[in-house]
Parts: structure tokens; C-alpha cells; sequence
């Protein structure tokens, strides 16, 4: 599924009724599977409010206002417009639905139980230039109710005044925390302009209207679970794939912990944690989990003679000294397995200097702070832009890290992660994706798939543990990591 314009997504849905389908059967699939995609991410049900416009984005909203409150979700709508203004098919899905409250004036809040979520359906993919009013009046009091009460905002299709093609945001355009992308996603949504108003991606899919653009594209779990298969019956933990981990210093022990932690729920049958021998009691004293074999070693060097079908090198190292980095730097260039290279052991290769030391086994996982130190440029480039200059100069598997975080090789095209949240800006959640990386490398996955996956993994992961019982402001690494056994049944199970 590659990304499309505006005008690609018009001559799809032109060949979809040419064919003899009709734009209300195309608005009831999507806005039921609308629906059913927020029942399922927001699982407490609360209050749902549909702010519609005159187009058929505000008919899907109607629809999957229907299937929520089936779910048992509180529905109401909310328009500026004379209900005779609005578009045939929103009029007649304003009917179906029966029985709701149509708000024409300025929202006030009633606090009840479960959450307040806003379905953005005010502007849809033909819109252009700044927005007007009543349309700018009605974002702007999605935004305030976002801001000042903790709605949830849900897009359908594109977050209103924000461009599908080119990514560019209209003063006062919605900011939304998920958007639901209709059929096949927009260019625009995966822009670094769009980020904060675009937030989590979801793709609602439509079979009539095929996914079959090539180019840079999302990571979704349907693209996921077909790497993915159920293991043997007699699958023993040599097969399930042996990671070793290099990882944990002096004050920075528990990154070791928490990537032995990401591997173990990653699926490895095997993870042993190197740690210097200064480092060994400090190590074992920190609550590695039980199932991780701690070993120590005299120098890195030792490492050579160790077989592994993965190995992560970097989280937490610290500043080695000088044999020990010669060491390390000696390890990178002469393995030949999978090697995930993390924090710190970015931070060694790009201080002894690129050039020579990638090689096309490596996955390198860097934040943005640790690809400016690998690669200046960049400072001044887009992520996307980055990737590809990356890539194209060394040659290696990249795992850029970030809010859309993104995924790619020399000659491949970019795939662009939906899952994930705010609440992952904490210390360890990269130790984590390093021992998932990992684990799935050791399975015998392509680094490219394993990379797409542990990206996916993770974020989903986090997710699952907001639902349960943390918050964005109180969720740990541990928790992304705890959680991730769910995260693969939702991959199976699709979302």
C-alpha cells in the first residue's frame, strides 16, 4: 500500500462507482469499520460527538456514531450549518442514525464517566487554502476542548486543514490524536508538518478500493502478520533464536535489564547479557529477569568466540575506555551475524568515524540526536529526506527513531510506523526496541521486516499498557516491554 494525492484517491474512488458502487455503500463500510476501529483503541466507552461538515467526511462520522453507541458510547452531533445545507448522503445518515442530539451552538461540556472523544468530519480531502468559518470556529473548539477538558480527537480521513497532498496546516487546524485514513493513506499525513495534527495513523480499509500504489508506505499490522507465522509444535529455544547483548554500564545498568527484558518478549529463546567483569555484581544486583543469563568478560574482545544468531550492541555502554572501544569498535567489524547497533555503540562508531565501519548487516537504530552526530546533514534535511541520504551513503538497515519513526534500506522505499505514543519520551523505551529488534533478527527475519516489525511491536505495546492502567505521564519502559505479548496477539488479530 503506497501513499497517495488527492487527485490518486479521486480517480480510485471514480473507478470504484464506474464499476457500479455506490458512494453510500462506500460511506456505510467505511464508517462501520470507522467505528469499530475507535471501539476497539478506545475500549471504555464515554462520550462520542461528531462534528460534521457538509461532505461525506461527516457522513462517515454519523455512521460510526451509530456503531459506537451500539457499544455503548453517549452520541451527539455538532454542526454550524442549517442541516438542509449538508450533502445528501450525510442528511440521510443523520436520519438513520435517529434519536441524537444535533448541536448548533457552541459545546458545553458535561462531565460523565469514560472519555470525551471528538470525531473530526469538517473538511475532507477536496478542501484548500485556509479554513473559514463556521468551519474554523468549530476547530477551534475541538482544539480548546482537546487542551482545557482532555478530549480525544479523532480525524476521519485527514485532520481538518491540513493538506493530504503536501502535509501543510492551515492556521487553527484540528489537532488530532488519531487519524483514521479512509481506503488508501494520504501523502500528507506522514509529512513532519503534519505530525502533532496527524498524531496516531489508522487505515480504514476498503476492498474496493485496492492498495496497490507503489512507493514509501505505513507499517500496519495487516502488512505485519504474514512474517509472523505460528511456530512449530516441536520448536525448541535453540531454534527460537539465541541473542546476545552487549549492553549496561556504571550508572547506566538497567539498560541491559530493560533490552534482555525487550528480547525475552520478543520471542528469543536464548538471551545472554554481556557485561565487563566490573560490572557483573553491579549487574545482577539490578533484577535482570531471571531467565537472562548474565555473563562477564575479562575485555570485548572475548566476544568474538561466541555464537549468537543476533547481537545488540550499544545500550548503555557509557564512555569505554580506550581498549575497551577498540575493542567494541573491533567486534562491529569483524561480526558477521545480524547486529543491532544502539545509544551508545552509535555514539562510538560515529565518534571514530563513519566511513568504512557500516556494513549491510547492521541495523542501526538512532535517535535524532544520534544520526546529527553520525551524519550532519541531518540538521538541515526532513526526516525523510535523511533516511534516504542515509541509507544511500552507508549501507545498512536504518530504524530512525522518532514519532513516525521510519524504516528503510539502500534502495528500498521508506515505511512509516502508525503505532506508538507521547508517553514513549522516557528513558529505556530504545533499550526495549533493541532487544525486540533483536530477537526478531534471531528468528531469521530480514532486517528490513524485523526492523519494521520491533518498530510496530513497541508502539503497540505502549498503547496496550496506556489502556491498562498507566498513563502518558507515568508510563515506563518496562511497561512497553511487559506489555508486548498482547501486542503480538493484536498483530495477529489486526490492530
Amino acid at each position: 500500500m503506497g501513499l497517495i494525492t488527492r487527485q490518486e484517491m479521486r480517480e480510485l474512488e471514480a473507478k470504484a462507482f464506474r464499476s457500479g458502487i455506490s458512494a453510500e455503500s462506500l460511506m456505510d463500510k467505511a464508517g462501520k469499520r470507522l467505528g469499530e476501529a475507535i471501539r476497539d483503541l478506545y475500549p471504555i466507552s464515554g462520550t462520542a460527538v461528531a462534528y460534521v461538515g457538509k461532505g461525506n467526511n461527516g457522513g462517515d462520522a454519523l455512521v460510526a456514531l451509530k456503531v459506537l453507541r451500539a457499544a455503548g458510547w453517549k452520541v451527539s452531533v455538532r454542526c454550524s450549518f442549517p442541516l438542509l445545507e449538508l450533502g445528501i448522503l450525510p442528511r440521510r445518515k443523520l436520519r438513520e442514525l435517529g434519536g441524537v442530539e444535533v448541536r448548533h451552538d457552541a459545546f458545553e461540556l458535561v462531565m460523565g464517566p469514560g472519555p470525551l472523544l471528538l470525531i473530526d468530519g469538517l473538511l475532507g480531502i477536496g478542501s484548500k487554502g485556509p479554513m473559514r468559518d463556521p468551519i474554523a470556529g468549530l476547530a477551534a473548539e475541538m482544539n480548546a476542548l482537546r487542551d482545557g477538558a482532555g478530549a480525544e480527537v479523532v480525524s476521519v480521513d485527514i485532520p481538518s486543514g491540513v493538506d493530504p497532498d503536501n502535509g501543510r496546516v492551515s492556521e487553527g487546524a484540528v489537532r488530532a490524536g488519531l487519524t483514521a485514513t479512509i481506503g488508501v493513506p494520504k501523502k500528507g499525513l506522514v509529512e513532519d508538518l503534519a505530525l502533532d495534527h496527524v498524531g496516531r495513523i489508522e487505515v480504514i480499509p476498503l476492498e474496493e478500493l485496492p492498495d496497490s500504489y507503489p512507493g514509501d508506505d505505513l507499517t500496519t499490522a495487516p502488512k505485519l502478520r504474514g512474517l509472523l507465522p505460528p511456530r512449530d509444535f516441536d520448536t525448541h529455544k535453540g531454534q527460537a533464536g539465541r541473542v546476545g547483548i552487549v549492553a549496561g554500564s556504571r550508572g547506566m545498568l538497567g539498560a541491559g535489564s530493560l533490552s534482555a527484558l525487550g528480547a525475552l518478549r520478543g520471542g528469543a529463546g536464548l538471551v545472554t547479557l554481556y557485561v565487563l567483569e566490573k560490572d557483573y555484581l553491579p549487574m545482577v544486583s539490578t533484577g535482570v529477569p531471571p531467565e537472562v543469563m548474565v555473563r562477564a568478560l575479562s575485555s570485548y574482545e572475548d566476544l568474538g568466540s561466541e555464537h549468537h544468531a543476533a547481537l545488540v550492541i550499544g545500550p548503555g555502554l557509557g564512555c569505554p575506555g580506550e581498549t575497551e572501544t577498540d575493542a567494541l569498535l573491533k567486534l562491529l567489524e569483524c561480526s558477521r551475524m545480524p547486529l543491532v547497533v544502539d545509544a551508545d555503540g552509535l555514539n562510538l562508531m560515529s565518534a571514530a568515524g563513519m566511513e568504512g565501519r557500516v556494513k549491510s548487516h547492521m541495523v542501526l537504530t538512532p535517535h535524532p540526536g544520534e544520526m546529527e552526530r553520525m551524519f550532519p546533514e541531518a540538521s538541515v534535511l526532513g526526516r525523510a529526506d535523511c533516511a534516504r541520504a542515509f541509507v544511500g551513503s552507508y549501507p545498512c538497515t536504518l530504524l530512525y527513531k522518532g514519532s513516525r519513526t521510519i524504516v528503510t534500506s539502500a534502495g528500498e522505499d521508506l515505511h512509516y510506523n502508525v503505532t506508538g505514543n507521547p508517553g514513549m519520551a522516557s528513558g529505556g523505551q530504545g533499550d526495549v526496541l533493541s532487544g525486540v529488534l533483536g530477537a526478531l533478527l534471531a528468528s531469521g527475519m530480514t532486517s528490513l521486516d524485523a526492523a519494521r516489525s520491533a518498530a510496530w511491536l513497541a508502539g503497540r505495546a505502549s498503547e496496550i499498557a496506556l489502556e491498562k492502567r498507566q498513563s502518558q505521564e507515568s508510563l515506563l519502559a518496562s511497561d512497553t516491554g511487559n506489555a508486548l505479548g498482547e501486542a503480538f496477539r493484536a498483530l495477529r488479530g489486526g490492530r
